[in-house]
């Protein structure tokens, strides 16, 4: 009989001294807390959603800084926790899509996605937002068609020897002995590129562009495009998988070229990596692919991001979860640690990737260790709101789906969204977030920020101030809020302030804590290998009290890197039997699940080995 040492812990943090609550690590969860911007491009179509994605987060100089995809600027921080967004006296004229972005350690460097010649910017301080043109206009690709030569030729119809327009979807790497690398493509058809360039002013390509690798759905079957990897759009049609978002990494002496797929749209979004022992290759498929992958939860996709070390020499990945409600490109950004094994295996871990994570300050050797331990205590709650409209109602609110979401019949100040737990919780944070429910937003504006009060009772009869964002004038569209200390409570309370929105909409009310009892029973799997190798169907034994299960596998019983999470009642519906659609045709790889819930996790399953047919 094991008992849960998760409260315990907390109720002694209740205990400790003020300077010692000051020095716990801080925490985080994804989606990523910044203030995404609101899109213009289906204005006319009066369509409203706030979007992230592509993102690329570099360490320049003492900060971070955060690039992504129309965002008509960027954002800095100073320790990957609290962003601020930076207004560029600078900016491409189309806003910018896709950016890539390198720091030589005393200037950093930006260049947008282009289908022709377009800057490349250069500031020593980007903090500032100043920036100059480290060149005014790059060289044309050697080789390219014009956008105008490829929309007369058709999709796939370039002659031999000849290049789509481009760059798009740039990734830069300037290299140990400071040569510099362009890495590029976006296409269901082409494939990734690279080049070394001269980067003095005015810039120049050396040598021809190396044509890099195109996607193999035949053997990959994470590269299959889809809702889990189905391979069609949600009516049947097939549809080739797009590769795109290329990055480079060098460790240990190895290039790893990264590269997103199948797709931004769908759970199934996930990043990708070839191997070399140069910068432009050849480079050799890892069979340990995806790198990084996050199918389950809240969350849900990691695919085009970029890979960086924080200031203590810890590695991250970051990616583009999909939400897809108001507009298909409607989306997050996320991060997940990680790090290289010792023969050179990269991996990222999202193994309660949406839920709580500290921050590390030091290096950590294990980055599963970043978890906190709290869950989601608000899944499936009872919910109940001061008014409702139509079907929007309060327990669409506590489903962990972004694209469920409750609307008050007024947006105004006072409007509340009460939780109940169902007894007596410790809780530790709370995110609200937002959805764009016919928002009316196209562009920014001074008075778009979110201010709200977090109330916490024991008896839903007297409350307590859990955070106080009622003068916030900021916008936080997936507010992230750690209380200063936990709270015991049964009720979590939304007291409403202000949006800009025309509606008050709230995806989830995300309570996260911990709960007394025991945890959950070790729980059992078979898993079946499919006649088609990219398949496995896991079928898993319940056990009760689980909030959910993480199945997990990988090409070694030590390296079980990649995490299906799937909640108790979702399982329970697919017949407690999970079908895992990304694996490697000649890959022998070893399957276990855990269970978790606010009293814990369970023991690790037996491992079981499913080896290549």
């Amino acid at each position: 009989m094991r008992r849960s040492v998760l409260v315990s812990a907390a109720l002694l943090a209740i205990a400790l001294p003020a300077a010692a609550q000051e020095a716990r690590p801080r925490t985080w969860a994804n989606p990523v807390d910044v203030d995404y911007k609101y899109n213009f491009e289906q204005t006319h179509r009066g369509i409203s959603y706030r979007t992230g994605a592509d993102p690329v987060i570099v360490l320049h100089r003492d900060r971070y800084f955060l690039f992504q995809t129309l965002a008509d600027g960027y954002w800095t921080s100073s320790d990957l926790l609290g962003w601020t967004f930076v207004q560029p006296d600078k900016w491409p004229f189309e806003s910018n899509v896709a950016p890539a972005a390198v720091s030589d350690g005393e200037r950093l460097y930006l260049m947008q996605s282009a289908f022709e010649p377009r800057p490349l910017l250069v500031s020593e301080h980007p903090e500032t937002g100043r920036w100059d043109w480290h060149t005014r206009i790059l060289p044309p690709v050697p080789g390219a068609v014009s956008r105008n030569e490829e929309g007369s030729l058709g999709e796939g119809g370039i002659p031999a020897g000849k290049l789509p327009p481009g760059p798009w979807d740039p990734g830069l790497f300037i290299d140990d002995d400071g040569k510099w690398y362009l890495y590029w493509g976006s296409s269901n058809v082409y494939p990734l590129y690279g080049s070394q360039i001269d980067p003095t002013p005015p810039v120049r390509f050396i040598g021809e562009p190396t044509r890099l690798h195109v996607l193999h759905p035949d053997r990959h079957g994470w590269e299959r495009f889809g809702q889990d990897h189905s391979g069609t759009l949600p009516d049947g049609t097939a549809i080739n998988p797009f590769m795109e978002g290329a990055w480079m990494t060098k460790h240990g002496g190895r290039y790893y070229l990264q590269y997103g797929a199948p797709g931004t749209e769908y759970n199934a979004y996930a990043n990708g990596t070839y191997v070399a022992s140069s910068p432009l290759g050849p480079f050799e498929y890892a069979p340990y692919n995806p790198v990084s992958y996050k199918p389950g939860g809240f969350v849900e996709g990691a695919g085009h991001g970029s890979t960086f070390q924080d200031r203590h020499g810890n590695w991250w990945n970051t990616g583009t979860p999909w939400i897809g409600h108001n507009w298909t490109f409607e989306r997050r950004i996320a991060m997940f640690p990680g790090g290289f094994t010792p023969d050179g295996q990269m991996h990222f871990s999202s193994r309660f990737g949406d839920y709580p994570q500290r921050m590390p300050t030091a290096k950590v050797d294990d980055p599963e260790s970043l978890f906190t331990g709290w869950f989601p205590l608000s899944y499936k709650a009872e919910a109940e709101a001061s008014s409702t409209r139509g079907e929007f109602v309060a327990d669409r609110a506590t489903d962990e789906n972004p694209r469920t979401f409750w609307v008050a019949d007024r947006n105004e100040a006072g409007q509340t969204l009460t939780v109940d737990l169902g007894g007596l919780k410790e809780v530790h944070a709370v995110q609200v977030n937002y959805a764009d429910h016919e928002s009316g937003v196209y562009a920014e504006r001074p008075d778009i920020r979110t201010r709200f009060r977090l109330l916490t009772s024991r008896d839903g009869a007297d409350w307590a101030v859990f955070a106080d964002l009622s003068d916030s004038d900021r916008d936080r569209p997936n507010a992230y809020v750690e209380g200063e200390r936990p709270v015991l409570a049964r009720y979590v309370r939304y007291e409403h302030g202000e949006v800009a929105a025309a509606n008050l909409a709230i995806a989830d009310l995300r309570v996260f804590g911990t709960a007394d009892g025991l945890g959950p029973e070790q729980p059992d799997l078979r898993v079946r290998r499919g006649e088609d190798q990219r398949n496995a169907t896991v079928s898993v034994t319940p056990v009760s009290g689980a909030l959910g299960y993480n199945v997990r596998w990988g090409v070694a019983p030590d390296r079980l890197f990649q995490t299906y999470q799937v909640y108790f009642d979702d399982l329970r519906d697919m017949g407690d039997a999970l079908e895992v659609r990304a694996l490697n045709v000649g890959v022998d790889y070893w399957f276990a699940v855990e269970a978790f819930s606010p009293s814990g996790i369970s023991p690790l399953s037996r491992t079981v080995r499913v080896p290549a047919r």
